[in-house]
């Protein structure tokens, strides 16, 4: 679902790659751990595409998610399966992929830039994920052969009109693969009374709800703004 961009990077670092009349590319830099002294520590480099009518950008939502996969990174070690759902540019699955899960990567089977676009970041940062393209509330092959043991959704609850349509994947997704989880962060703005009402109809249940900004380095949570939430989602019978 595009939204427009404005030309503001919520990334540590960011330099200009190519401007034209009608699109302004850019690559950001993203760093991961801040002792000299950790050797896990990284950098990953995101190709983000900025136009006047649609953003392939880093929201804030991702930044968030994709320091708390970083902190919580002994959870995604070992190929763990991870599924990033509306990826966009894919810094939480990126991340994820960095410190050792098996990952795939998905966004709106329609959006083919935004693919190409996520194909290009992978081959990028030298890290092998895959690439699917997933359409919510539509059950395809891929869908029925899918069985993540982590999902991951950086600002996917933007659009109330695509809740159910997000919900149902969801859902199915999570029975698909017994004891997984969805870990997502969403700005307060996307309406909590509507998302508690569609996890009571789908038989969901947050197991854990913080801010997003007491976890974050402060570096890097004054670059951003909103009110930032961070929920993981289970099946209520889990």
């Amino acid at each position: 679902m595009p939204r427009a961009a404005a030309a503001t990077s919520f990334a540590g670092e960011s330099t200009v790659k190519s401007t034209t009349d009608d699109l302004m590319s850019t690559i950001s830099v993203h760093s991961f751990g801040e002792s000299e002294t950790e050797s896990d520590n990284f950098t990953i480099h995101i190709i983000e595409n900025i136009r006047e009518e649609y953003g392939m950008f880093v929201w804030p939502c991702a930044v968030v998610l994709a320091e708390y996969v970083w902190q919580q990174r002994d959870r995604f070690r070992g190929g763990v399966n991870v599924l990033e759902i509306g990826a966009g540019t894919a810094l939480p699955g990126l991340v994820a992929a960095r410190v050792g899960a098996d990952v795939t990567l998905s966004d709106d089977s329609e959006k083919l830039e935004v693919l190409e676009n996520i194909r290009s970041v992978c081959d990028l940062n030298k890290l092998d994920c895959q690439v699917a393209g997933i359409q919510w509330g539509v059950w395809d092959e891929y869908m029925f052969d899918c069985h993540p043991k982590i999902i991951l959704g950086a600002d996917v609850l933007y659009d109330s009109s695509a809740f159910d349509n997000l919900f149902s994947t969801v859902t199915f997704l999570l029975q698909n693969s017994p004891g997984s989880v969805f870990i997502t962060t969403y700005h307060n703005r996307s309406g909590h009374h509507l998302i508690e009402f569609l996890m009571v109809k789908w038989g969901l249940k947050c197991i854990k709800l913080i801010d997003g900004f007491s976890f974050i380095p402060p570096h890097k949570a004054s670059r951003l703004g909103g009110n930032i939430q961070l929920a993981e989602i289970a099946l209520c019978q889990q």
